[in-house]
């Protein structure tokens, strides 16, 4: 098969497309033939070896398909040859066909293609966890949410999320053409905080109060601005460093306003850790991904694939990710 192969820790503009062997199944395992893959920003420092997770090498990087089932394990009932899915997994993405774990694979339902299904494994279902899982954000209806970088994967996920639950979405974003787009999923209000501090728009919005809930992967001054217009007793989740500062949280805010702090790893719920507890939250993540797709069908859910790439223009959709010129996400797709 053909794929991209990480032989070491190098730049993702030094990748090439290659043959790569075929992997045997294992127990609890299925070959899927790869019909569109994701690639984003943590893909590039995977590769580079800088992620907190480390294959081992040679591999292919990748981290989310959806495809066509060829083969399953000895012994497997949730999944039959020709199953269309979206898989979670440890790597291989990039290429032709792949193998993953039953507990990280669920069925997509006819009425989704295959390019827009691999933003649910990682932008929807992150941002479901965050906003709706007890220990997190735990949005309410009537409350207000504010998500910073509305027009990424897990900006515009975050937005119809919370319109779901029936709360105020305020949305920022750095350009008009990024702010509409926020709009059209949902944003009640949008704010380019390139061009003004949000802050002051976020407490005219609430009359003072602040956002009860605040999503921010974009990190650095953005969130220590954030800081300055939550409600009390409000949550904020740092999600990723977009902004490509990691924040220090000064605490003596947290405790002035009763303010929770709450992160948010999804990898770890499916495997990316050394504990592998994959197993453990099979049920929930499953639970969830019922649920998305329940909502997609309903009509609730948009998600946006902005450039799609064959194989073999596979740089030309990390240069596109790197840029930051994509609405929602990039694919790359196999046929």
């Amino acid at each position: 098969m053909r794929g991209v192969l990480v032989k070491e820790w190098t730049e993702f503009k030094n990748l090439k497309l290659e043959e790569c062997p075929s992997s045997a199944l294992e127990p609890g395992q299925l070959r899927v033939k790869t019909r569109a893959a994701g690639v984003s920003f943590a893909t590039s420092l995977v590769v580079a070896g800088k992620y907190q997770r480390k294959p081992p090498r040679p591999f292919v990087p990748g981290t989310e398909i959806a495809g066509t089932v060829t083969e399953v394990a000895d012994g497997m009932t949730r999944f039959k040859v020709g199953d269309r899915v979206c898989c979670v997994l440890d790597w291989g993405g990039l290429a032709e066909e792949a193998v993953a774990n039953e507990v990280n694979t669920f069925h997509i339902p006819d009425s989704l293609d295959f390019g827009r299904a691999i933003c649910f494994t990682n932008s929807y279902g992150t941002s479901y966890a965050a906003i709706v899982w007890p220990h997190l954000l735990r949005l309410q209806k009537g409350e207000t949410l504010l998500v910073h970088g509305a027009a990424g994967g897990v900006g515009m996920a975050a937005i119809e999320i919370g319109k779901i639950i029936g709360a105020t979405v305020i949305a920022t974003a750095g350009s008009a053409e990024k702010l509409a787009v926020a709009k059209e999923h949902g944003a009640d209000h949008v704010i380019n905080y390139r061009k003004e501090k949000f802050r002051d728009h976020v407490l005219d919005i609430t009359k003072g109060v602040g956002a009860d809930a605040i999503y921010d992967p974009v990190g650095g001054d953005v969130f220590s601005e954030s800081l300055r217009c939550i409600a009390p007793e409000g949550r904020i989740m740092p999600v990723g460093f977009a902004g490509g500062t990691i924040q220090q949280i000064p605490a003596n805010i947290l405790l002035v306003k009763n303010i929770t702090v709450c992160g948010l790893n999804m990898g770890y719920y499916v495997g990316w850790s050394p504990d592998d507890v994959r197993h453990k939250y099979a049920d929930r993540l499953r639970e969830m991904m019922a649920q998305l797709f329940e909502w997609f069908e309903a009509g609730h859910l948009n998600p946006i694939i902005s450039h799609t790439f064959a194989l073999e223009n596979f740089q030309d959709a990390m240069t596109t990710v790197l840029g930051r010129k994509s609405i929602g996400r990039v694919a790359v797709v196999m046929d």
